[in-house]
């Protein structure tokens, strides 16, 4: 009786799967120019890339760990050092979040499972 209960359990398991909520980060470079350094910040942690050509992406999955602000840091050809405020992320925010560089500045384009009102 024990092991059929075990394998219920188990079947129920997989059936529903396993799921740790992520955001899929895109940082798209539209500034005509490579960008030396860049730094997104977010509750807990941050990542980032050494240098992003101009027209490039660079793509990363993050788990948010607490909830507040997020900011991009980043660092021109120039070497301008510039910042730009993004959204705030709740604990367990799932979705994507595209940021995009450009001349005039950082969008950040979120879809609205990522994003929470502050």
């Amino acid at each position: 009786m024990r092991s059929l209960s075990a394998i219920v359990f188990l079947t129920s398991l997989a059936a529903t799967g396993c799921h740790s909520p992520y955001v899929e980060a895109t940082i798209s470079n539209h500034t005509g120019q490579p960008i030396d350094l860049i730094e997104v910040d977010y509750p807990s942690a941050s990542f980032g890339t050494q240098n992003l050509a101009t027209g490039a992406n660079f793509h990363y999955r993050f788990k948010v760990l607490g909830s507040g602000a997020s900011k991009l840091l980043y660092t021109d050809s120039a070497h301008k050092d510039h910042k730009a405020d993004g959204p705030f992320l709740k604990e367990g925010a799932e979705g994507s979040l595209m940021i995009m560089i450009t001349p005039t500045g950082v969008t950040w384009q979120p879809d609205s499972t990522v994003v929470t009102a502050k």
